[in-house]
């Protein structure tokens, strides 16, 4: 039975990926409604997804590889500033345009609760679960590698989105994202290959990224503004980051992971080929 289950997957594994990523996602959307789970996805789904396919086809190699990439920070200073730093900036640029365009400038006592920033970011970054960051490691550690291996980081992207869009769907159907958050996880997804293949494949400060990105926007400047305002804030928001995009593929900056010196990048190479020509459209 085991062996099957493992040459199925084997034969399948970005299909079988993407299905236990919705699987153990979405049984959250069964609680939800009785008041037994804050919101009806698990975020750290595609992470679960990505262990149990790497058990059934790599085994120990894959599982470390995985592992070793999510605490991976000897990356260079700048991609720490890149993770800290461009969500906040490209937020502040869409808070200061919301404002230029009738807005109500955040309170004084909005801003009040900027000290608990920092131990925010430091539970959603370490603590499955409760947010983003833990989406990481099974959509660009696992399935992005793999989609990039015969495709461009761009046409990867892509269709890393279009999986990113629909695992989203229980959120957008209680209204917690809406249509501006759809366009703002296609060109989030964009910019976000373009960190993971410039800092070397660490997933840690792709999970940086994504906790720095829900503790500053998502838990703060988001929260100050509310009705048409927050309507235009996420449209906004999802401007700022699609000019990012525009800017990272114009100037060529798309490009494959910088570096290769991973031992276990080969047999990975070597077992994702036959995938990367069946399971998807190139």
């Amino acid at each position: 039975m085991i062996s099957t289950l493992s040459d199925v997957t084997k034969r399948h594994s970005l299909l079988v990926f993407f299905v236990l990523a919705y699987a153990l996602s979405w049984w959250a959307w069964l609680l939800y409604p009785v008041g037994l789970w804050p919101i009806p996805i698990f975020p750290a789904g595609p992470f679960l997804a990505a262990v149990v396919v790497l058990a059934l086809t790599t085994g120990k190699p894959g599982l470390k590889d995985l592992l070793q990439r999510m605490v991976k920070w000897r990356v260079g200073l700048r991609w720490y500033v890149v993770a800290l730093g461009l969500p906040t900036i490209l937020t502040l640029i869409a808070v200061v345009l919301n404002i230029s365009l009738g807005a109500p400038a955040p309170t004084a006592e909005q801003f009040s609760g900027w000290p608990d920033l920092l131990p925010t970011l430091i539970v959603v970054l370490l603590v499955p679960g409760l947010g983003g960051p833990w989406e990481e490691p099974g959509w660009r550690g696992y399935a992005l590698e793999r989609l990039q291996i015969r495709r461009s980081p761009l046409t990867a992207s892509l269709i890393l989105a279009l999986f990113g869009v629909v695992w989203h769907l229980p959120l957008f159907m209680i209204g917690d994202i809406q249509w501006p958050d759809i366009f703002f996880i296609v060109v989030g997804y964009i910019v976000l290959t373009w960190i993971y293949n410039g800092c070397g494949r660490s997933i840690l400060i792709l999970m940086l990224t994504h906790a720095t990105l829900n503790t500053v926007s998502g838990n703060f400047f988001s929260q100050m503004f509310s009705g048409a305002d927050a309507v235009r804030q996420s449209w906004l928001s999802a401007l700022v980051w699609g000019v990012v995009a525009l800017m990272i593929i114009a100037t060529g900056r798309l490009q494959r992971p910088r570096s290769a010196n991973n031992t276990f990048e080969q047999p990975l190479a070597e077992l994702a080929l036959p995938l990367a020509n069946q399971d998807l459209p190139a």
